[in-house]
């Protein structure tokens, strides 16, 4: 590794929630810069209450906590909701890296906390089940709702500023993510004094997502690859959140904005966790290059996808859940190479 962290940019937001003149363009401009250069960038004064993310961590390792019988009493299910165990999973459609072993991790995913009356829920709709819930952790539910929500908010709120980073009307994606798509992830990187050979706590890849937003860990372990062959620790600036644009956005983008390599190696001596919130588009919105990322000479590179679509493949590539019983889909929707994720 011998990057700086001080190469990922830092973006200030607190400019454009207050809604002075002329911020929307100034912060598209420096996330423009941002995603096509780099990747990933640093959002500070982002409006999330510090407290609220101190609680969502203490709440991942309260859940890590409990014996192995009450995790796996909600186990992960086909709508990757629920509680994945350790080695679980293991990265192949990461284009990084030839992923052979599992990712030394255990994770419990929520999504949007639907009710049985749901449209989604009614119509057995992919990937929008109901959350599987702890039954003995009295308070958990009520502060995972709470965090996605501010969450969310967040999310929300960027996508008016990427419309303009890309030269687009700031409501230009207002249909696409009317009714967003968004994951919890709440990880579990247990200490290993010595890591074997191509194996990772999670192993390199790039994100599926739109774009995932990372409160930092106090554990450092996080890993970013914003040049080839260049692996940098990822930064740790208080009360900031870590931000990077995912497949779907590189996808979206025809390649203009970058999904950056990542990977986790936890070598602290000490338990670490995560909650990364992955942020996506509605589940049917057909994910079309943009109009100003083409033009002659740069046609666009993929037929339209949607997000479900897209998932299923991701899924069945990389969870042992969603492999059992399913035929591995040989290539992603609409490209030649399952290794090479949009």
């Amino acid at each position: 590794m011998t990057a700086s962290p001080s190469a990922i940019p830092v973006l200030d937001l607190g400019p454009y929630r207050r809604g002075e003149p002329g911020a929307v363009e100034r912060l598209a401009a420096e996330l423009r810069i941002a995603s096509e250069t780099v990747g990933f960038y640093v959002l500070v004064n982002h409006g999330v209450p510090w407290d609220l993310v101190t609680r969502t961590f203490d709440q991942a390792a309260r859940f890590h906590a409990q014996p192995l019988l009450e995790k796996q009493a909600i186990a992960i299910n086909a709508d990757n909701i629920g509680y994945m165990g350790l080695g679980r999973s293991v990265t192949r459609s990461s284009a990084v890296n030839t992923n052979t072993r599992p990712n030394l991790n255990e994770a419990v995913f929520f999504k949007r906390d639907r009710g049985p009356d749901d449209p989604r829920v009614v119509n057995a709709t992919p990937f929008c089940g109901m959350n599987q819930w702890p039954a003995n952790l009295p308070g958990f539910r009520a502060v995972i709702v709470a965090y996605c929500r501010a969450a969310e908010d967040l999310a929300r709120g960027l996508v008016p500023v990427i419309a303009r980073s890309l030269d687009l009307p700031p409501g230009y994606f207002e249909a696409a993510f009317a009714d967003p798509q968004f994951t919890l992830r709440m990880s579990h990187y247990p200490p290993v004094a010595v890591l074997g050979e191509n194996e990772f706590g999670s192993a390199p890849h790039t994100d599926s997502s739109f774009i995932t937003l990372l409160p930092q860990s106090p554990v450092p372990g996080l890993e970013i690859r914003p040049r080839e062959d260049d692996w940098i620790a990822a930064p740790s600036i208080p009360a900031s959140y870590l931000v990077n644009s995912g497949d779907m956005m590189r996808r979206w983008t025809n390649h203009r904005y970058l999904s950056t390599p990542h990977r986790v190696r936890n070598l602290s001596g000490v338990d670490r966790y995560a909650i990364p919130f992955f942020f996506d588009a509605n589940v049917d919105h057909e994910i079309a290059c943009l109009p100003t990322c083409q033009g002659p000479g740069n046609p666009p590179r993929y037929p339209p996808t949607t997000y479900l679509d897209y998932i299923r493949w991701f899924s069945r590539r990389n969870y042992d859940h969603q492999r059992a019983g399913a035929e591995d889909a040989a290539n992603q929707p609409g490209t030649a190479s399952a290794t090479s994720p949009g």
